[in-house]
């Protein structure tokens, strides 16, 4: 396990030594019955849950990140406490994911059980939401996560918010740490990311090799699925029938998203967008989840200097895990869902140092 520096230390303490102790303290055993990376990817995402406090708890919402663009999310607040009485875990789900997905309401679940509140925010265009921008989602895409910050900043008097990605948001939510450099929002306390794809050029050839196959053709058939309604939607904006040749994430990122986005090209997008250009600029306190043997998006990228090096970010990088799997022996006292127990420790102790 690889475990790098966390942030700037205060007065009364070492964040970092702290940090370090507390999660070297639970380092993932695989259950020894899942150590083939696939079968944790699957069945991370399949295996049934519970989640009985997002099911009391949930509330839609709406924000509006942009004159012709809305966002959808699920909030969850302690019951009786305001947004500035706790942590708020804002949740991005992966590409093609919704605020339904398995990790995205596990993570909510234990934000609950841990006292803190959380959002589930559908990206733009997803869980159903095509109808409310003609914009389409892109792993660099950072506006709406930034004007819901300063939503629940200015409207909701939020002082305490984590952003937490999943995979393709991973990437998201690092680059919105580079981005805001040493001028974060004084309300964002952290960033966490779990399997993030943070060279966009690395995942998508990985993800295009033949013992992918499974994931690359789910993806891509979501993807073109979700274009035919977009098309639908906004036909003077997108041209469906360019579909028809489409086979592989590349094809299609270099005939919408890119385009979409203001890219030259797909290419273009990959470098452009990718956290590992902008890493070495992150101040916030950051923490990277991520397994050597996950299948499509590789490890090889974290061991750059920009993250590496960057003493605000502490990676857990792990022998085993697979993709956003990380299904763990069983504990007496936490379940399997070893990475989002994580989240929570980092959540916690970022919580209890600015509260000393």
């Amino acid at each position: 396990m690889q475990l790098g520096a966390l942030g700037t230390a205060t007065r009364a303490m070492t964040p970092r030594a702290y940090l370090l102790e507390r999660l070297a303290a639970r380092p993932f055993v695989p259950d020894p019955r899942l150590t083939n990376p696939h079968l944790q990817t699957i069945l991370g995402s399949v295996l049934p849950r519970r989640s009985p406090q997002v099911e009391q708890t949930g509330r839609p919402r709406t924000f509006q990140t942009r004159p012709d663009t809305a966002v959808t999310a699920v909030c969850h607040w302690q019951p009786g406490r305001a947004p500035a009485a706790c942590p708020i875990l804002l949740l991005l789900h992966g590409m093609e994911g919704s605020v339904e997905s398995s990790y995205m309401r596990g993570l909510a679940e234990k934000a609950l059980r841990a006292g803190f509140h959380a959002i589930r925010l559908n990206t733009r265009t997803c869980g159903g939401t095509e109808h409310l921008s003609p914009h389409l989602y892109n792993a660099g895409l950072t506006e709406d996560v930034r004007a819901i910050i300063a939503e629940l900043s200015e409207q909701d008097g939020a002082t305490d918010v984590y952003v937490i990605g999943v995979s393709l948001s991973g990437n998201v939510a690092l680059r919105l740490a580079g981005e805001y450099g040493a001028h974060a929002p004084q309300c964002v306390r952290g960033i966490a990311a779990i399997s993030p794809s943070v060279d966009l050029a690395a995942s998508t050839a990985a993800i295009e090799q033949p013992v992918n196959w499974f994931y690359h053709r789910r993806f891509v058939r979501s993807l073109k699925a979700r274009m035919e309604r977009k098309a639908k939607l906004f036909p003077e904006r997108y041209d469906a029938r360019h579909l028809k040749r489409i086979r592989t994430i590349r094809e299609f990122d270099e005939a919408y998203t890119a385009v979409a986005a203001g890219y030259a090209d797909a290419a273009d997008y990959y470098h452009r967008a990718s956290a590992v250009r902008i890493a070495a600029a992150i101040r916030l306190p950051t923490l990277i989840i991520h397994a050597q043997d996950d299948p499509f998006i590789p490890a090889a990228p974290l061991t750059e200097p920009a993250f590496a090096d960057n003493s605000s970010i502490t990676i857990l990088l792990t022998e085993r895990g697979g993709h956003v799997g990380f299904l763990a022996a069983r504990r007496a006292d936490e379940d399997r869902r070893w990475a989002e127990h994580r989240i929570m420790d980092f959540v916690r102790l970022l919580d209890a140092i600015r509260r000393r």
